[in-house]
């Protein structure tokens, strides 16, 4: 009798690939809309850096009159590295204020820069950032950035506190913001340091990291800000509670664009959702402790989220609204209820409890209630997560190969992008729509082709079309020729070529639709972009088309971060009781 072998135990690395969900999950436009902010979207990736750091945030100085114009300047000691974050404030306007990219008034504007900041450098940038396209950094600069004021509330908190008295947060929570940001730009733009270029011991390398730092001394500034107008107008009037300090973020509005970067950075959209299916795996695979203490860990998670979501004051249109997600909430805070109880009663018969316990919700909940859970998760193995972060330093210089064969290419087509041969690309001519930037508005918009012209160019990238079309010329020629001889005879599939070589081998980069159907959601994109890749939270959307929401909600002040005291769960805040 030939005795049975026992199978080979499984690699971690199978493990974690056979938990991680496939892009035919994953890539739909309304999945990736539900995704949720987790600790490895951007925003709480770097305030977790900030806090194992405990970096140190100081106000060199305050020059600003009563009408709020002059100048701040502030110091980032991060470890060994230094950065200025110079300040040029300015009085309210109306007349060309706005949160578009068409602005050229603003009532903050700032800059974040390598080291110690000269007093010709400091001059230089408050004379060049005005002119945004036509200005030029200084050497060293990271970061340009623009800011507004959120007026009524601002005003609002600026009247309370000089009169004696802390704001009404129940109208500060309309918003959760004193301050909008209305610009980011970085990597080359105006003349600031590429990413690439940033050294390998740079904090700041990763990407995204210095765009959020950015936004974070906006936070601070407008805080900063309010504190000191009250006190030139009411010497004795009330600092602003702490609590109430942390519950308030900084405001960010985005459109349509968004789209357009992630058909422009596919390598950065692709590492990041793999990051984040990683990540929940890995926490998946979590095996808990006798008593239980992982599972615990999630339970008062989840108890958070579903406060944080019964206290939302802001208003829905389309997406689903925070009193239902509470609902959804309490059917998952029950099943990890459960799972506790029989894990502390003995009854331990999964051998991955927190991946079963995700599959029994999975359809049971909403989608965005299941990818709350799926970034709750994540929170039981952040020193994994926090690492997997420091590996978003991406080359996204996509490089073809010209000496692959034809059969080879089409095998890559066929395969990675079979989806896109499932979709009804028949839509008629009336019903097709372009993206294109307004002449006037120099923004990006989408419109029907028929209405916008034929002339215009169209910057969305129509990815299936692109593909069905390769494939049919690619079917027509020789197998065995080259992509090089291919390219020489059919010189209009570079591009796509490229791309698909490119990407080979990875699934999560481009969402599975068509961009150009009327029946795309532009919003479920930008959401993508706004809540799960830079962590913002109640993001409100208009026509489809607009969000706003707040970052750094609820997260720790600079002191607490340089004390070592700050809250590392420190998302989804409840309303400070004053």
């Amino acid at each position: 009798m030939t005795a049975l072998r026992r199978p080979a135990p499984e690699s971690d690395t199978h493990r974690i690939a056979r938990l991680m969900r496939s892009a035919g999950e994953m890539m739909a436009p309304e999945r990736l809309a539900a995704i949720q902010p987790s600790r490895v979207s951007a925003s709480r990736a770097l305030l977790s850096q900030a806090i194992r750091g405990r970096w140190q945030i100081q106000c060199k100085r305050f020059e600003i009159d009563e009408k709020g114009n002059g100048v701040a300047e502030y110091r980032i000691d991060i470890g060994g590295w230094r950065f200025s974050f110079p300040v040029y404030s300015f009085e309210p306007s109306p007349h060309g204020r706005t949160g578009r990219i068409i602005g050229r008034a603003w009532d903050m504007m700032g800059a974040l820069v390598e080291g110690d900041m000269s007093r010709a450098d400091f001059e230089t940038t408050r004379a060049e950032l005005p002119k945004l396209y036509e200005g030029r950094a200084t050497a060293g600069t990271l970061i340009w950035c623009r800011s507004n004021r959120s007026g009524r509330f601002f005003e609002s908190a600026r009247q309370a506190l000089a009169s004696g008295r802390q704001p009404d947060v129940a109208e500060l929570a309309q918003t959760c913001y004193l301050m909008r940001n209305t610009g980011l730009d970085g990597n080359g733009t105006f003349g600031t340091k590429t990413f690439l270029a940033f050294e390998k011991d740079h904090p700041l390398r990763w990407s995204l990291a210095a765009q959020m730092l950015c936004a974070y001394m906006m936070r601070v500034f407008a805080q900063d800000l309010l504190q000191h107008l009250v006190r030139l107008g009411s010497p004795q009037g009330p600092d602003m509670a702490k609590d109430l300090r942390r519950f308030l973020g900084v405001g960010n509005g985005s459109a349509l664009g968004l789209m357009l970067f992630v058909n422009n950075h596919p390598r950065l959209i692709e590492r990041w959702l793999f990051i984040r299916e990683e990540a929940i795996a890995r926490a998946k695979a979590v095996l808990p402790d006798d008593s239980g203490s992982e599972i615990a860990k999630l339970l008062a998670l989840v108890d958070k989220a579903i406060i944080f979501r019964s206290q939302d004051r802001a208003a829905y249109e389309n997406f689903t609204r925070s009193d239902v997600l509470a609902e959804e909430l309490q059917t998952i805070r029950r099943a990890v209820a459960d799972l506790l109880q029989r894990w502390q009663g003995g009854n331990r018969f999964e051998a991955e409890p927190f991946a079963e316990l995700a599959a029994s919700l999975e359809g049971r909940v909403h989608a965005e209630a299941m990818e709350t859970l799926h970034s709750l998760l994540i929170e039981l193995v952040p020193d994994e997560a926090d690492a997997l972060v420091g590996g978003l330093v991406i080359d996204e210089e996509l490089t073809g190969r010209p000496e692959m064969p034809v059969h080879r290419l089409r095998d890559l087509v066929r395969n990675d992008y079979a989806w896109a041969f499932n979709l009804n690309l028949e839509v008629p001519a009336g019903e097709r729509y372009v993206w294109y930037k307004s002449v006037t508005a120099e923004e990006p918009r989408r419109g029907l082709a028929t209405e916008v012209g034929h002339d215009v160019v169209n910057l969305g990238l129509d990815l299936p079309r692109l593909v069905v079309a390769l494939d049919r010329d690619l079917s027509a020629v020789d197998p065995n020729l080259s992509t090089a001889r291919f390219l020489f005879a059919h010189p209009q599939h570079r591009a796509i070529v490229t791309r698909v070589q490119a990407l080979a081998g990875t699934s999560l980069h481009s969402p599975h639709a068509d961009i150009m159907s009327g029946s795309f959601t532009p919003a479920h994109i930008t959401r993508l972009l706004n809540v799960g890749i830079h962590g913002i939270d109640k993001t409100r959307d208009f026509l489809d088309r607009n969000l706003r929401g707040v970052l750094f909600h609820g997260a720790p002040l600079p002191e607490d971060i340089a004390s070592g005291n700050a809250d590392a769960l420190w998302f989804y805040p409840a309303e400070p009781s004053l």
